[in-house]
């Protein structure tokens, strides 16, 4: 049976820079995430020097490696042999693409059989929840800190166990009636938050879905749309009642630091979504089973949602939110971040 309380002990041990081993059905694959390994972590872990790395595919593809046979599946992960030159700032170098140009790759690069395919695969999502880069030293004989399985990955889900942990009337700018909710989960350090906004009087409310933005919503960035989107809501909202949803998912659910390497490649000239799948992650990681169990124990699981992504509408749908209507929501371009939204016109369905 899956336990996926382990998945959330496996994150906290990547980000404290510690081994972890997954047992999948090929045998277990000791793991040690690159970003973060220091030396003598990196000592411990592997005394012979030997330890292979896994990739994503889609960073192999940048390696130049996808016309080898072993890392020629573009949705596969990828096993790099290690070279005697690859110590662990040329791994850094190796797994980050926004490194790329400041540290020009040595190579050649060999790919190797990947023989743990099950849980070689867990391993790169398993960095995905951790916010890290999806890079790893494998086979080291450390001993690792937690064991588990492949399924204890794909159970995890952070929505299972977010419950209200408190509430308060919290009187805003554009509406002195109005509620913050706070929901946390056993399993996650960061809190989300539910703003309800004015009365509810019986009818749908509208509801925004709001990834948080650091950048946008707090330092006023231009080079995305989250901040003027975030008080646009707000502003909507209040003309009628309803409810502001702020998710802790920074990037899209790759987290800040990963967030900023995307801004660091698109400097080099990828859009928004080259730039995560460059990375290594997906092009919309985030979870919006959070979102439908928020408005589930807030008890409004029957919405007009405030958005330009249909994704989120047919999400939230299969997800038990009956959603009866989409509202465009309207946010003139700037020069800065043109380009940013034709790209989620283009590329990932948003439409007004």
């Amino acid at each position: 049976m899956s336990d996926p309380r382990a998945a959330a002990r496996a994150i906290d041990a990547l980000r404290r820079g510690w081994p972890i081993a997954i047992a999948g059905a090929e045998g277990a694959l000791t793991l040690l995430a690159i970003e973060t390994a220091d030396g003598g972590r990196l000592a411990a872990f592997d005394p012979a020097q030997q330890a292979a790395i896994l990739i994503s595919a889609a960073r192999a593809v940048t390696l130049k490696l996808a016309n080898q046979m072993d890392a020629a599946h573009p949705e596969k992960p990828v096993i790099v042999a290690r070279a005697p030159w690859i110590d662990l700032s040329g791994a850094v170098a190796l797994a980050d693409p926004a490194l790329d140009l400041a540290t020009p790759l040595k190579g050649p690069y060999r790919a190797l059989p990947v023989l743990h395919a099950d849980a070689a695969g867990a391993a790169l999502e398993l960095a995905r929840l951790a916010g890290l880069l999806p890079a790893f030293f494998i086979g080291g004989t450390g001993l690792p800190e937690v064991t588990i399985a492949p399924d204890d990955i794909a159970a995890y889900d952070d929505s299972a166990e977010l419950v209200i942990a408190a509430r308060a009337r919290l009187p805003i700018a554009v509406a002195e009636n109005s509620e913050i909710v706070a929901f946390r989960s056993a399993d996650q350090s960061g809190e989300h938050v539910a703003l309800i906004i004015g009365q509810p009087d019986g009818t749908p409310p509208l509801v925004r879905l709001h990834s948080e933005c650091l950048t946008g919503d707090v330092l006023g960035s231009l080079k995305c749309d989250c901040g003027p989107q975030l008080h646009g809501a707000l502003h909507e909202i209040a003309a009628h009642w309803g409810i502001l949803l702020y998710l802790r998912q920074e990037g899209r659910g790759i987290g800040l630091i990963n967030k900023l390497r995307a801004y660091s490649l698109q400097d080099q000239g990828f859009d928004t979504v080259d730039a995560n799948l460059r990375l290594g992650f997906a092009i919309d990681a985030r979870d919006f089973g959070v979102a439908a169990r928020m408005l589930t124990l807030i008890g409004q699981t029957t919405i007009r949602l405030l958005t330009n992504n249909p994704n989120k509408v047919e999400k939230l749908r299969s997800l038990g939110v009956d959603v009866i209507e989409r509202v465009p929501h309207r946010i003139e371009a700037n020069v800065h971040n043109r380009g940013y939204l034709d790209a989620k016109r283009d590329r990932t369905g948003h439409q007004l």
